[in-house]
């Protein structure tokens, strides 16, 4: 099966969406709508454009200073499902594979959806919770509020508690 995404656009080489340098997919639809988001054309889930995940994987492919990806948004666990299948190929490659939710990690897990388990299960770190514009911190790294964490996944999933990363 071949998946297709819906996408704002690409960011080939980043520094600041996660550690590394980094391949980011930002991803369109967001039912959140945070106030004050940095991306807020990414939230009509009827913008965009689709494409389908062999071409990213296949660019992604083209640059071997790359660290890993990038899930971004929009909403990426709106779309879990073709996320998944490019984080496993990402993984393939052993690189890492970064993602962005304005849910929070239990909200998530609390949904109890096949697709978004696999979506975290293919994430190494996760950045979590809405922006909230009251907690707006030009100072973090990775994130824009300081309700939003950063969670080493694969800690989390070896020891069953939340492990954040300090950075």
């Amino acid at each position: 099966m071949e998946y297709k995404l819906r996408i704002s656009g690409i960011e080939p080489e980043s520094i600041v969406d996660g550690k590394g340098f980094r391949y980011v997919v930002f991803t369109q639809g967001c039912p959140r709508s945070c106030p004050g988001c940095q991306n807020p054309q990414t939230h009509p889930f009827s913008g965009g454009k689709v494409v389908d995940i062999r071409s990213l994987f296949k660019e992604f492919c083209e640059n071997p200073l790359l660290q890993g990806i990038t899930f971004s948004g929009g909403e990426p666990f709106c779309q879990p499902a073709p996320l998944a299948e490019l984080g496993r190929r990402v993984h393939e490659r052993g690189k890492d594979v970064t993602s962005f939710t304005g849910y929070l990690y239990e909200e998530l897990r609390a949904m109890h959806s096949p697709d978004i388990d696999a979506l975290l299960a293919q994430t190494d770190v996760l950045i979590d919770g809405p922006f909230i514009l009251a907690e707006r911190d030009l100072s973090l790294r990775f994130r824009g509020s300081r309700n939003q964490r950063v969670i080493d996944m694969n800690r989390t999933r070896e020891t069953g508690k939340i492990v954040l990363l300090d950075l």
